[in-house]
């Protein structure tokens, strides 16, 4: 430590500086001892920092320099500053930058939710806005059609009338005004004079003297205290002026718009009763202004009813009654306000007023609470106007029948153009009276479709079909001579009407469409519009329209077997069995050479049980297509459905022999051989397809089948090397040959399995099913968590699986079921977000749920499943199968019906099970049910 040099003295070490006291910074006083500066010597004058800083520390009584440095202006604290702009309190930069910091702060801080306050204010005040209205705004759009007012209108509006009820001020009498009165005038006439003085101070009223300095030296302000009370009045009257819209002292108010604002309020509230009081007031002055505007009178009566002063509301509306007796609405607005019997008086005087007025004689009858009474009164209607059809209308739904004919009668004198009297009366009469009264209707009204349509309904109801058609093709020559047009979508429209009607009347129906459906379409359109024409039809389950419009078609296009199609299923979906075959021996008497009609002719006489029926239109389809392959397997598939394999078996043997048969007709044969249990003719007609067909990998797996089958492994073997050769996208023949591998008479060798799986997936990148199998193949079929091992070499595998192919439903579904119980839920929660409409992800989930004992979550994710994918076999089997243990006697049989229905044709398990032999002719519950006992849900 000895080359260490002197550093410089610290703080306590050093010397304190000149004036110093200790202290003086936290309000402590300086003072000097006599010790401190010795016998007889004045006190040290204290210098300016210490006189700044100490509180009356070393400053005389009579210095002034305080009142001077209070009236020194301060950066910070302005001309108010006092003691603190003093030396001592001094803005320095320091000062600056904190106030800068405090500042930005306080702008950060302001910032914050700026936008949310801005716009909840915004929003706030515009639903103010929108609650208070002004006055402007409420009659902007009267104001708007002051463009329109010509010079003339201008000229002719009135000047407002003086219809004040008050009595006049006598202006000629005079009255003293007293002494007290005058002094106030004179008061609020002074003047007052503010001076403000040097000092700071001020003096009031022409005040003088006041401390501090002389108040001659201050400038003096002058106020008129009477010139500023007229000042706010002109303000206040610009003010008014702008918020009124008076036009000469007229106001241009809408009653109407507040008749159904006035409609929906409801006093509550002080603001709402000062919202009525102004709504009076403007009323008051429509009603004033213009007594004749009935609106006006009906919106103050609706004011007062909605005050709550119905009394007032009937004072108002008989005043409204008197001064518009012509106006029809003030008079039922009045019967409204009354009781029902002055309501009966006050629509006396209306109808006394207003003869003529619809209305008024309807609201008159509405009044009489008996049926009679109401015809008496619509009757003494009728004498007033005899051609008003809503009151015919009314009179005739109030009578009986016999009367009603009567007055139907006498309506079509008065009222002939109205069409609906005289088919009210055709419905009415007998069926000569009825066709008398539209032969008339049709003489009078000649452009009328609707007379011809009843006209033909008319000849239908009676048993004259003939003559239906007869009478549209008349009605549309006759339309089409006097000038109208025929609208092909309204008669269609009212051919679906006749169709819906009760009882439908199925030959107008038909003849409407005959008649019209190909008027204005080009020939060139027709076949695409008429198809679209009966779908629409059809959507609104129009069959009997639909199915006119697919007649008319496959007339005039017979050789368009797309139309026979669409017929026959219409029939399927809407007709009968019957009908459906009618169509079909007309289809193919019109398409011979059409396949598949002659494939459904057949298929629908099997379904019906008619199997020899069947037999016959494949007889004589052969006939007509004796080289359509179709046909000969739709022969075999007959036969061999019914259990007919020697017939099966010589049809096949004929289309072989034909030659130019497809690898089709060499699997089945095949597939007979394998259920007849002939196995030397199987391979033989395996190796014979093969050799003309050696890339269908169909006989391939089948040959390896009938191998393994026999147990000749390397056969088998052998058999599937060389389909995986030419077929490599083959990817069941991959699975079939890697299965061998790995089952015991292929000598437990997973290695073998594992390479064969690998080169598949080389030769098929991507593929969720090679994935999926060897997954499966490294676990061995063991459960989850009894071969650590295995289980650990099968994630690995299906992570890979899961890059590979992320959006697989079915390798997800596999994860789901290979994680252990407590990461199956994360592991779903993954799949759903990955595949969430994926029936195998939704049935592993449906597992869950049952594993659970969360019953019915499980039942509703196992309907989705089925609901998405119905041709899935496994998941029905999975849903029987949980209906079965879980569930009643009705949800099993529902399951199962649904399953019949849907027909499933894929799934592993369910293939699996049907296409062994002994299950090739069960129907789809039993294979439901086998099934349902191999499938791993809910273990």
């Amino acid at each position: 430590m000895a080359g260490r040099t002197n550093t410089a003295p610290t703080f306590g070490d050093r010397a304190a500086p000149s004036g110093y006291v200790a202290g003086l910074g936290r309000g402590a006083t300086g003072f000097t001892t006599r010790s401190d500066i010795g016998p007889g010597a004045p006190a040290p004058p204290p210098d300016d920092a210490g006189a700044g800083r100490g509180a009356g520390r070393g400053v005389p009584m009579g210095d002034t320099r305080g009142d001077e440095r209070q009236a020194v202006f301060d950066e910070q604290f302005g001309g108010d500053a006092g003691i603190f702009a003093g030396d001592g309190g001094e803005y320095d930069e320091d000062d600056k930058e904190a106030d800068a910091i405090w500042e930005s702060i306080d702008e950060h801080m302001d910032s914050r939710r700026r936008d949310q306050r801005e716009a909840r204010l915004k929003e706030q005040l515009a639903k103010y806005r929108r609650d208070n209205p002004k006055i402007s705004e409420q009659f902007r759009d009267l104001k708007r059609k002051l463009d329109d007012v010509s010079y003339e209108e201008w000229d002719a509006i009135p000047e407002i009338g003086d219809y004040t009820i008050k009595k006049k001020k006598d202006m000629n009498r005079f009255a003293p005004a007293p002494d007290s009165l005058l002094q106030k005038a004179l008061a609020e006439k002074e003047q007052s004079v503010s001076e403000v003085g040097s000092g700071g101070e001020t003096s009031a009223f022409g005040g003088g003297g006041g401390g501090g300095g002389g108040g001659g030296g201050g400038s003096g302000l002058m106020t008129d205290l009477n010139a500023v009370g007229e000042g706010r009045g002109t303000v206040l009257g610009l003010k008014l002026d702008r918020l009124s819209d008076s036009v000469s002292g007229q106001t241009v108010v809408d009653p109407k718009g507040y008749l159904t604002d006035l409609g929906s309020m409801k006093i509550s509230s002080s603001t709402e009763i000062s919202d009525v009081k102004k709504a009076r007031l403007l009323l008051k002055s429509v009603i004033s202004t213009n007594p004749k505007h009935a609106p006006g009178w009906i919106a103050a009566a609706r004011l007062e009813e909605l005050a709550g002063k119905l009394q007032a509301a009937r004072s108002f509306i008989q005043r409204g009654c008197d001064a518009c007796p012509k106006s029809e609405d003030v008079w039922i607005e009045a019967a409204r306000l009354n009781t029902p019997e002055n309501a009966k008086a006050v629509l006396a005087r209306g109808v006394a007023s207003l003869p003529q007025s619809v209305k008024i004689w309807i609201a008159a009858a509405q009044l009489e609470t008996e049926d009679e009474r109401k015809r008496r009164v619509l009757r003494r209607a009728l004498e007033n106007i005899p051609n008003s059809v809503r009151l015919w209308k009314a009179v005739v739904d109030l009578s009986k029948e016999e009367d009603a004919r009567m007055l139907l009668a006498r309506a079509v004198e008065c009222c002939p153009q109205h069409v609906d009297l005289w088919l009210a009366l055709a419905r009415l009469e007998s069926y000569e009276q009825s066709r008398k009264v539209l032969n008339k209707a049709r003489e009078t009204l000649p452009t009328e479709p609707a007379i011809w349509i009843t006209a033909a309904k008319l000849e239908e109801a009676n048993g004259n079909a003939k003559s239906v058609g007869k009478i549209l093709e008349r009605a549309v020559k006759s339309l089409g001579s006097h000038g109208v047009s025929i609208d092909r979508e309204h008669w269609l429209k009212e051919a679906e009407a006749c169709e819906k009607q009760d009882p439908p009347a199925t030959e107008t129906c038909k003849q409407i469409v005959r008649v019209t459906i190909g008027v204005g379409v080009e020939d060139e359109d027709r076949k695409r519009t008429w198809k679209a024409d009966a779908e629409e039809c059809i959507k609104r389950r129009s069959f009997e329209t639909a199915r006119a419009i697919y007649a008319h078609a496959t007339a005039t296009f017979p050789a368009k077997k797309g139309l026979w199609v669409r017929a026959a299923t219409l029939e399927k979906t809407a007709g009968d069995i019957a009908a459906m075959d009618e169509v079909l021996k007309r289809a193919v008497q019109s398409c011979p050479q059409a396949e598949i009609l002659w494939l459904m002719a057949a298929k629908e006489r099997w379904l019906a049980g008619d199997v020899a029926g069947a037999r016959d239109i494949l007889e004589e389809a052969f006939v007509a297509n004796s080289e359509s392959e179709d046909i000969w397997l739709a022969a075999f598939k007959l036969e061999f459905e019914n259990r007919e394999p020697e017939r099966a078996r010589a049809l096949l043997a004929k289309a072989r022999e034909k030659g130019g048969a497809s690898e089709r007709v060499w699997m089945k044969s095949a597939v007979v051989e394998r259920e007849v249990g002939d196995v030397a003719a199987e391979r033989r007609l395996l190796s014979e397809g093969l050799e003309k067909f050696p890339q269908f990998w169909k006989m391939w797996i089948m040959l390896g089948q009938l191998e393994e089958k026999e147990g000749d492994v390397d056969a088998a073997r052998n058999a599937y090397a060389k389909g995986t050769r030419r077929c490599p996208d083959a990817i069941p023949l991959w699975c079939a040959a890697a299965a061998l591998e790995a089952s015991p008479d292929g000598g437990n060798a997973p290695a073998k399995a594992r390479a064969v799986l690998e080169q598949a997936r080389l030769r098929n990148p991507a593929n969720e099913t090679l994935w999926l199998t060897a997954a499966r193949q490294e676990r061995g079929g063991k459960p989850v968590g009894v071969d650590p091992e295995s289980d650990r070499a099968a994630d690995a595998l299906m992570a890979k699986a899961l890059q590979e192919c992320p959006a697989s439903g079915m390798l997800w579904a596999e994860a789901v079921r290979m994680a252990p119980r407590p990461q199956r839920k994360s592991k779903s929660v993954d799949a759903l977000k990955r595949c969430d409409n994926d029936p195998a992800v939704i049935a592993s989930i449906a597992n869950l749920f049952w594993l659970d004992r969360k019953m019915d979550k499980a039942r509703g994710w196992f309907n989705r499943a089925v609901t998405l994918n119905p041709d899935v076999g496994d998941h029905w089997a999975a849903y029987f199968k949980f209906e079965t243990r879980h569930g009643d006697e009705d949800a099993v049989n529902a399951v199962v019906k649904r399953c019949a229905e849907a027909a499933p044709k894929h799934g592993e398990a369910w293939c699996r099970v049907a296409k062994r032999v002994e299950n090739w002719h069960e129907p789809v519950d039993a294979l439901l049910r086998k099934c349902a006992r191999e499938v791993d849900f809910g273990e």
